[in-house]
């Protein structure tokens, strides 16, 4: 079993592509837009906090399966959308596609960020987690997402008017994108 600081570390460490993520939407909308960020927030949260127990419930039929091919689905969702980005970059802005305020982007980053935590609703079955001692994990990893793309997103957003003067920012998102599917097919 894991003490509580462990599964605040935890919660940290998988909100991690969710801020990375939340960092590139902010710098491609450029504009203080809060319900979609809040939303945006609440998709990252609730995945994030829905993968370890399906992990969790799966792990006893479906554990090699799972385990076997979760990097490649996270690999190919965030690939994507990455290449999506940098087509979208290359077109005039009356032209591009890509959208991070959309419902549909936004439920396949929250898928794509959140496979991973499949991984850790495992490692909860293995350790010996009950039903009951789960409560608390996938609040804090739920609310840790949560809390990281709403900084994420303003972080981007603060920072993303400087960054749009110099660089294209849908193909620095693409690009970041990219490098999260590929870190994430190596880990």
């Amino acid at each position: 079993m894991m003490y509580w600081t462990d599964i605040l570390l935890l919660s940290v460490a998988l909100a991690m592509d969710c801020f990375a993520v939340s960092i590139v939407s902010g710098v491609v909308v450029r504009r203080w837009l809060w319900a979609p960020m809040v939303r945006m927030a609440v998709l990252f949260g609730l995945f994030q906090a829905l993968m370890p127990l399906i992990g969790w419930l799966a792990t006893s039929r479906f554990r090699q399966y799972i385990e076997d091919y979760d990097h490649w689905v996270a690999f190919g969702l965030l690939t994507f959308l990455g290449v999506r980005m940098i087509i979208d970059s290359r077109r005039p802005p009356q032209e591009q596609h890509f959208n991070p305020l959309r419902l549909s982007v936004q439920l396949t980053q929250a898928v794509a960020t959140s496979i991973d935590a499949l991984a850790v609703g495992i490692s909860f079955a293995a350790t010996g987690y009950g039903a009951s001692q789960l409560a608390f994990p996938l609040l804090a990893i739920g609310a840790g997402s949560l809390v990281l793309s709403v900084a994420g997103c303003l972080l981007g957003i603060r920072f993303g008017q400087d960054i749009s003067r110099r660089l294209q920012p849908e193909l620095l998102g693409g690009l970041i994108l990219l490098f999260i599917g590929v870190k994430i097919l190596f880990e």
